[in-house]
């Protein structure tokens, strides 16, 4: 498959202290505040300055205390609260939050990313996911976390609810008559009246129609349910992957899927994480790369092992494979886990510091020339429409690439030096859609 853009989309990953699984004990890491405004105000400037797409925030619903080497890496603000605040001291770069299907309410989170576009003129996205940790669930009033496929049908529902109380609003919906008293008109705000399996919603939305229309939706998933979701309405797709092949045969995977559910291949932008590690030299990056590594404690990569696939691992030794362990239930990353496993035959503790680094994401180490030339091959090769930069340390990190990789990016015509928009969609050269409900009307008048 031809890659039809000229030039990519680069979205910014913000997770904590920074990407690594050791970047809170990194020497340059101030640990004085946890969640601080002046910490994404800088982030936030620094991706802003870098004319990229959008900051994009991880968020969780619980932290595993057993794991006290390394939990403060899932100490997160909430993030649409972040976004509220992004919003204010931002003008172009778009904003985007973690919110789980599995333990909200379409009608919250419908209103909370609507506000979110109006207040930021039109820069908001949400990450849809389902949750995938057993922690979360049990404080959330379950027992246990609903299976992976139950998961995925109310997700469905859900962005089915949500997007129709965005469009209860037509854009032309609002009058503003004060001489005859009309604020707006009642045969274009309507009632949704949804009966579902999970979801009885009347609606409408007590906001009106926002600026893009329906704020951008991004995916995370990559298992078989996770790629067809995706497919039938995000605008974002974004995965872990290591390998080019395999992005390659992803990128085409789910581009055909897209005429299935009436779309079109360049409605749908898939990005993979990129972690990196840049120097002036090779050699420098290399060692910063193994300054990292050199804060990883074994029995923490093993932890972390384990709350991926949701297996505890403690009974068996670091130092043999991986046992095969059912994945029946469980997530795309755990599938990814144990893929590598087999073909690697790397042990428990190289397993686990292998995924203690990225999460399965790609890895670059080198000089920005060698990393722009990486992602201008994946780009080049339709295994991506661009990237979700994950700094390994956070927030130097961030102006790190800013300043060394996006130069060099620009110059080879591959990403913008302004902006050419004002919202996210702008900015990823996606359309705003239309109502669904004026779009019936106009169907009901030509019939």
């Amino acid at each position: 498959m031809k890659q039809l853009n000229e030039q990519m989309n680069l979205g910014a990953f913000v997770f904590t202290f920074g990407h690594h699984f050791a970047a809170w004990r990194h020497p340059g890491t101030d640990t004085n505040e946890i969640i601080s405004m002046d910490f994404y105000k800088e982030l936030a400037a620094s991706a802003e300055r870098g004319k990229l797409d959008m900051l994009f925030l991880a968020d969780s619903g619980s932290i595993p205390l057993s794991d006290a080497e390394s939990s403060a890496r899932f100490v997160y603000p909430e993030a649409t609260a972040v976004l509220g605040a992004l919003a204010a001291i931002t003008d172009k770069i778009g904003i985007a939050a973690t919110v789980s299907t599995t333990f909200n309410d379409p009608y919250n989170v419908a209103r909370r990313f609507s506000t979110l576009d109006h207040l930021s003129k039109g820069r908001a996205a949400w990450n849809v996911v389902t949750s995938t940790k057993e922690g979360d669930a049990l404080n959330y009033s379950m027992e246990k976390l609903p299976e992976h496929g139950s998961r995925y049908e109310r997700a469905r529902e859900f962005l089915d609810v949500t997007n129709a109380l965005w469009d209860s609003w037509e854009d032309d919906a609002l009058l503003w008559d004060k001489k005859a008293g009309l604020f707006a008109d009642k045969e274009k705000v309507h009632l949704l009246e949804h009966r579902g399996e999970s979801f009885s919603v009347l609606g409408p939305l007590n906001i009106p129609r926002s600026p893009q229309g329906r704020p951008v939706i991004i995916q995370a998933g990559t298992s078989p349910a996770g790629s067809r979701f995706a497919a039938s309405g995000a605008d974002v797709i974004f995965t872990a992957c290591e390998d080019k092949d395999e992005a390659i045969r992803f990128y085409k995977h789910v581009k055909g899927l897209l005429p299935e559910f009436g779309r079109e291949v360049g409605e749908v932008k898939i990005l993979p994480g990129l972690m990196y590690f840049v120097g002036a030299t090779e050699a420098e990056a290399k060692a910063k790369e193994e300054e990292f590594y050199e804060l990883i404690l074994p029995s923490a990569g093993v932890t972390y092992l384990s709350r991926m696939l949701n297996v505890d691992l403690s009974g068996y030794s670091i130092d043999e494979q991986l046992p095969d362990i059912p994945l029946e239930g469980n997530t795309s990353r755990a599938k990814i886990i144990m893929e590598t496993a087999r073909r690697t035959k790397q042990t428990i503790r190289e397993l686990g510091l292998h995924f203690a680094v990225a999460r399965g994401h790609m890895k670059v180490r080198g000089t920005p020339e060698q990393i722009a030339d990486v992602m201008e091959d994946w780009f080049r090769s339709a295994a991506c429409d661009g990237f979700n930069i994950m700094p390994p340390l956070l927030p130097g990190g961030m102006g790190e690439f800013v300043d060394q990789v996006v130069p060099v990016l620009q110059r080879r015509g591959l990403f913008r030096t302004e902006y050419s928009g004002n919202t996210l969609r702008d900015h990823l050269g996606l359309s705003r859609p239309i109502s669904q409900f004026a779009a019936s009307v106009e169907t009901a008048k030509e019939g």
